[in-house]
């Protein structure tokens, strides 16, 4: 009885020596992946035919938590009472307004009216499409609502600012808190290396809209990010070594009655792609 003891406890001693001896290796285990300092977002014009809680039903079910405000969602006169119910609803959704815009603005009483708006909303970014005449009041009121300014590019139609280097020759002389809303589509539109200009504007590079385009030329459209012609992997690998802070956030512009498909598959896309590289 006393050997059959022996032997059980030998036994199972000699089972657990070998799961240690089989653990695997963990010394030379890959450091953890360093967390991205960007953030998937959304701009808000890619809802423009939905109302806020259906947009923000998509952004639940495609997991994006940033939001960049459009006044048609948050109109330019709500009160402080609707502001508030607004922010608990995306807080209630999980999501984040990071900016307001775009706003397009004509006169100096539109650009006070913006600054004004951003201020009651309470955030800290503006997208906007100013008068070149007028670049110099925005810059007085960045200095005024310290309240930072993002020019959005729009393509080869867009007599003011086809491109990024456009806006970054304009503003390059001004308070750097004046910048870019980079279109990464509209600006390959107007045959431009996105990821290129990318890595030589970034510093004043405030926003990102994210998307991918059909063709260099004006003739190009949004379609899903891993279906165009800028090289999605190259763009990631760029804002990972320019550092980008800011949100890089979808502005899907396909099938924009019925987005929902195209908003997931590039979502999909960009994650999958910033987890394989």
């Amino acid at each position: 009885m006393n050997s059959r003891r022996t032997f059980v406890k030998k036994g199972i001693a000699g089972l657990m020596a070998g799961s240690i001896i089989s653990l695997p290796d963990q010394s030379n285990a890959a450091p953890a992946k360093k967390e991205d300092t960007f953030k998937l977002g959304m701009a808000g014009y890619s809802f423009v035919h939905f109302k806020l809680d259906e947009a923000l039903e998509m952004m639940k079910k495609t997991d994006v938590h940033y939001l960049c405000i459009k006044d048609f969602h948050l109109p330019y006169n709500s009160t402080a009472e609707q502001i508030a119910a607004f922010h608990q609803k995306l807080k209630d959704a999980g999501v984040t307004g990071y900016a307001v815009g775009p706003i397009y603005t004509k006169t100096h009483q539109e650009i006070d009216n913006a600054f004004d708006y951003a201020k009651r909303v309470g955030v800290d970014l503006i997208v906007g499409i100013p008068n070149h005449d007028d670049l110099k009041y925005v810059e007085q009121k960045v200095k005024e609502y310290n309240i930072r300014y993002a020019i959005h590019n729009h393509g080869p139609e867009d007599k003011l600012y086809p491109n990024a280097a456009s806006v970054y020759n304009l503003v390059k002389d001004l308070d750097p808190r004046v910048g870019l809303c980079f279109d990464m589509g509209h600006n390959r539109r107007d045959n431009q290396d996105s990821v290129a200009d990318l890595g030589k504007y970034s510093k004043r590079i405030f926003d990102i809209h994210l998307k991918n385009v059909t063709a260099a030329t004006k003739d190009g459209t949004t379609c899903e990010l891993g279906r165009g012609i800028i090289d999605i992997p190259a763009f990631v690998k760029m804002l990972r070594k320019v550092k980008y802070p800011g949100s890089c956030s979808l502005e899907y512009e396909k099938d924009m009655k019925e987005p929902l498909a195209g908003i997931a598959e590039s979502v999909g896309y960009f994650r999958g792609v910033c987890q394989a590289s």
